[in-house]
């Protein structure tokens, strides 16, 4: 299970009543600095972006990678380890907007972890230090530390996976 927290609405849809969960600015601010750091070829100034603009933790040496999506609405909940490689087209999300709820989760990317391109990372989510996902891979519940996890859903492959084997 995720860990994420729950927050019911009554009448129409979640999504339908967003700005009634989130200043629309909030959303406006951070739609824009996303679409900024996607096309930043210079990973010190994506990293800035994220930090700065969005409030997000990012370690040294961190890199995300080009079209990169993070969270649009709650970006201040994702946490990134130093040494990691976001791939290319990887989205991390800390919410879901659902018919009677919505929830959020943190997610947390530990030290020297390789997420391949075009991942998804579902909301209360924590992937451990050395661990790798699988390029393509929806990760939906957490990662071990040194696991190698691929799929849709994610699962794990391999434990103990060392660098340079």
């Amino acid at each position: 299970m995720r860990k994420t927290e729950r927050f019911p609405v009554q009448g129409s849809n979640a999504l339908w009543q967003l700005y009634q969960t989130i200043p629309f600015w909030k959303v406006f601010w951070n739609t824009l600095i996303i679409l900024i750091a996607r096309y930043v070829p210079f990973l010190s100034m994506k990293r800035w972006l994220y930090r700065t603009c969005l409030r997000m933790e990012i370690g040294e040496q961190t890199a995300v990678a080009l079209m990169a999506t993070m969270d649009v609405l709650y970006p201040e909940k994702i946490r990134i380890g130093k040494n990691t490689i976001i791939g290319y087209n990887t989205t991390i999300l800390t919410h879901e907007y659902l018919i009677h709820e919505y929830r959020l989760g943190d997610v947390v990317i530990g030290d020297h972890v390789m997420i391949g391109a075009n991942s998804t990372i579902l909301p209360g989510v924590t992937i451990g230090d050395h661990a790798m996902v699988g390029a393509g891979s929806v990760v939906t519940k957490d990662v071990p530390p040194h696991a190698l996890v691929a799929g849709n859903p994610a699962r794990i492959i391999r434990e103990r996976v060392t660098e340079g084997k």
